[in-house]
């Protein structure tokens, strides 16, 4: 659940209806351990001890330092409670011995108790493979990041514990600059902040950006990808450029406001050298949010679940840079049909992992802009391009005559601002070529001047493109499919103008 609220009501009833063990997922300890003591509290006052392997039991007068280096041991330690004493107990790192065989049967016959009494076990693990004789035992309850309240409040009792209470709108600002980070995050950014100034305040902003930059980088899973590309570097794409522009309004306040809910993302299809990935970076720079790039065979591990935990933890991620834009490039390749990508070859994994994306996208309430490219259409899963996943699916066609005039117009200028090269006999002759081939028939013109120890001409374009031989002539077959794929309606087009026809391919 995504508010603090509703995981607190769900933990309050999981302990009333007598949950024997429960895994707690999440790797803030010192946090889950206060909305610990707050549930036993609202819970009748019930007694919270802790465990782990170093310090042993903790919370019980006169027993501290029990169990301790004694896994075993640690699993008795309610016993020494009065009977109708109820209670909860916390064993950090427990899922390490839990291989063990004689702690896994201590574990079942603890579960048929537990059912009896008004006691529980509670593990913390940030990550773990529960062994097959306790998928039954063992209740599993995600800890969900610190939300906007908690954050708040937290930001708020330092500050005023600091001598320099927060203004309202500050507050805001650096509270939501902070989701996504845990609340250890969090408390250091904010000593730092006291240590060098000794209040928060706006200057932070940019520091909070930083921690979460560094985050990223820490991952192997997502790369933060700067861009400075505008859509005016995108030659045509008119209606795509339209769109997104619709999309970029929806994520204000006054969209909110009127009803409309946060976009989910788009799906760019079509052949390669098309702007796919330009376009992409194009979304971040001019909607002002971060580029996260996502490889979707990153997610992939070896160990048995580890893809699914890497896969929640991409997921995370991308969701503590919110607002932001989550790139997948070429999906096709990393949950294609061919390839492995159909669940047979490996167990399932690609599966479950493209279930769990997906159902994410679809659930997501976070401002994450998901914007996948994919090139082979045919090898997307069905599930991928049913409705609801994505806003909208986009064919990013080969350019026609017109969108091929811009293209080379938009090349020669970010190169000679000032060209006046006649451009009527170029576009006619690069007919069937794709936008980075345009841009680099170019390149190779200024190559073929440059060598000469002169200004490049019409000529030289001229002679650069009939040295190119285009995708349209080498992957004509696949060109045609898509084509044929696009015209049932699955996607639209993402020009007004068409794109070339297959008489001007050839």
């Amino acid at each position: 659940m995504s508010s603090a609220a509703g995981w607190a009501d769900q933990l309050d009833l999981m302990i009333r209806a007598r949950t024997p063990i429960i895994w707690i997922r999440s790797q803030e300890e010192q946090r889950l351990e206060t909305l610990l003591r707050q549930a036993a509290v609202r819970l009748g006052n019930r007694t919270l001890l802790s465990w782990d392997f170093v310090e042993g039991l903790q919370g019980a007068p006169n027993r501290e330092g029990e169990a301790a280096r004694n896994p075993m041991a640690a699993l008795s330690c309610l016993n020494g409670l009065p009977p109708d004493q109820e209670a909860l107990l916390l064993l950090r790192d427990f899922h390490r011995y839990c291989d063990d065989a004689g702690i896994c049967r201590r574990l079942r016959n603890l579960t048929r108790d537990l059912r009896q009494s008004p006691r529980t076990l509670i593990i913390t693990a940030a990550d773990w493979q529960v062994p097959p004789d306790l998928d039954d035992c063992i209740t599993l309850l995600d800890l969900p990041l610190p939300d906007a309240n908690e954050i708040g409040a937290l930001l708020s009792s330092i500050a005023a514990a600091s001598g320099q209470p927060l203004e309202a709108p500050v507050l805001r600002q650096l509270t939501a600059a902070c989701h996504g980070l845990s609340e250890q995050r969090v408390r250091q950014l904010a000593a730092r902040a006291l240590a060098r100034r000794g209040q928060l305040g706006e200057d932070d902003l940019a520091e909070v950006l930083e921690e979460k930059r560094l985050a990223i980088a820490r991952s192997e899973l997502l790369e933060y990808c700067p861009s400075s590309s505008t859509p005016a570097d995108i030659g045509g794409l008119e209606s795509l450029k339209q769109w997104l522009e619709q999309r970029r309004m929806a994520f204000s306040e006054e969209a909110r406001a009127y009803g409309l809910p946060l976009p989910r993302g788009v799906l760019l299809v079509g052949p390669q050298g098309t702007g796919k990935s330009l376009t992409a970076k194009a979304i971040a720079h001019s909607w002002g949010m971060p580029l996260l790039r996502l490889d979707v065979g990153r997610l992939f591990a070896g160990l048995v679940g580890a893809s699914e935990a890497r896969t929640r933890d991409m997921i995370q991620r991308a969701e503590a840079m919110a607002p932001c834009v989550l790139w997948i490039d070429e999906i096709d390749k990393g949950f294609g049909l061919m390839g492995g990508g159909d669940g047979r070859s490996d167990g399932g994994t690609s599966q479950r992992v493209l279930g769990t994306v997906l159902t994410w996208m679809a659930e997501k309430t976070s401002p994450v802009f998901v914007v996948a490219t994919a090139n082979a259409v045919e090898r997307l899963p069905p599930e991928l391009l049913r409705k609801g996943r994505f806003d909208e699916i986009f064919l990013l066609d080969l350019p026609g005559a017109e969108e091929r005039r811009a293209i080379l117009d938009l090349q020669l200028r970010r190169r000679r601002p000032h060209h006046q090269l006649p451009l009527e006999v170029l576009v006619d002759r690069t007919a069937g070529f794709s936008g980075a081939e345009l841009e680099q028939t170019v390149i190779e013109a200024m190559h073929l001047a440059f060598a000469e120890q002169r200004e490049f001409g019409e000529a030289d374009l001229i002679m650069a493109a009939s040295q190119v031989v285009p995708l349209s002539r080498t992957a004509r077959e696949q060109l045609e499919a898509l084509h044929q794929w696009a015209s049932t309606g699955r996607a639209r087009p993402a020009s007004r103008l068409r794109g070339v026809t297959n008489s001007d391919a050839r």
